[in-house]
């Protein structure tokens, strides 16, 4: 008999967890408002991972409460990097409603004619928008996007493993860390930290500057240990590697698992990024798309978002709100004085763009 209670309780366990009947919803003070006109019908999300509050360890998940307020599913799909955001947006296999691209890519997307115009008007939180993040390089009329996040590239250590280093790119390089060193599987961060390194613009149209920093890339191959993306929480929050690049509010949240993790911005500079909400042009269900959007503005669920990805926001109700986990980190909102020299990824010559993945394909291979 205790054998079957057993089972049963398995059994019971598991269909909790399957249907996640275990989340509690939240009783969110929402400023807009939300029709269920669109009750039944469905939209397609197509994010980073681990790049939306999901309800963990009693945190609001963005995506339940949404589909509890709007009656809309959410379909949730998550991408590695902007390169492989692209080819399927490209591929047209999946009919996204809402991608979150970074800078460079959003202005790929623009001159391919890829995305939509979003009428702000229309979405009554836009007003919580930063002034600062408004009419950037890549949608200078506040056309295509909503800002979601802003980051920069920094670079976590540990320690305990290494002592203190340099806060410099060159310890991607420096022999003594040999096998314990990660850099990024992605060109455009991969080649930034040589660029940085060199004193090259991350823009730069002359394929002699991406030759220095595919040699360099090269030179420092063999004291890698692995080229990764979401793979480095693993390896750095285990200790299994020790010196690694990655973006700032990731170091937060895996400083939160390893105490022992330290970051820095290197002194040669370092990339800034601002990642934006954008409806594609095949979007099916755009009124709902506008929605969603409509509602990651909304303070409770910004700040629930912010304080999960630990990423600086854009939304000036997070910005200001004192009980804000972040509030006045300085991480992420460094002081004029502290504000590492920065620089935006531009999407540049397609010629130039090829020319790099191809370099990088010989960086992999070398």
């Amino acid at each position: 008999m205790k054998k079957v209670l057993s089972i049963l309780l398995v059994f019971a366990l598991l269909t909790l967890s399957l249907c996640g009947c275990g989340y509690e919803y939240h009783d969110l003070e929402l400023r807009g408002t939300y029709t269920r006109e669109l009750e039944g019908t469905e939209i397609t999300v197509y994010n980073w991972g681990e790049y939306i509050s999901d309800g963990a360890d009693g945190t609001i998940d963005v995506n339940r409460e949404f589909e509890k307020v709007t009656g809309i599913k959410v379909n949730y799909l998550t991408f590695e990097s902007n390169e492989t955001m692209y080819s399927q947006v490209k591929n047209g296999g999946v009919k996204y409603d809402i991608i979150i691209p970074s800078d460079y890519m959003i202005q790929r997307l623009i001159k391919e004619n890829e995305l939509q115009k979003i009428d702000t008007s229309k979405l009554s939180n836009y007003d919580l928008i930063d002034d600062r993040y408004k009419s950037v390089y890549f949608d200078k009329k506040n056309e295509y996007t909503v800002p979601y996040n802003v980051g920069m590239v920094g670079v976590i250590y540990n320690p305990k493993l290494v002592g203190e280093v340099e806060h410099s790119w060159n310890v991607l390089w420096d022999k003594k860390y040999k096998d314990k060193v990660l850099n990024f599987n992605n060109p455009r961060d991969a080649f930034m930290t040589a660029q940085m390194l060199l004193g090259l613009d991350l823009n730069s149209e002359n394929t002699k500057d991406w030759n220095k920093a595919a040699d360099k890339l090269k030179k420092g191959k063999a004291n890698l240990q692995s080229y990764v993306m979401d793979e480095v929480y693993g390896k750095m929050e285990t200790g299994e590697a020790a010196i690694a690049p990655y973006y700032a509010g990731d170091y937060l949240t895996m400083v939160e698992t390893n105490p022992d993790l330290k970051f820095f911005y290197p002194k040669e500079g370092t990339n800034i990024f601002i990642d934006s909400v954008c409806i594609p042009k095949n979007a099916k269900n755009v009124e709902a798309a506008m929605l969603y959007i409509n509602f990651l503005l909304e303070p409770q669920i910004a700040t629930a978002n912010a304080e999960y990805i630990g990423y600086a926001s854009p939304n000036t109700a997070v910005i200001n709100n004192e009980d804000y986990y972040y509030y006045q980190n300085e991480i992420l909102y460094p002081s004029d004085e502290d504000m590492p020299k920065v620089q935006y990824y531009h999407d540049i010559d397609d010629k130039i763009r090829i020319y790099y993945e191809t370099l990088w394909v010989q960086v992999k291979l070398y």
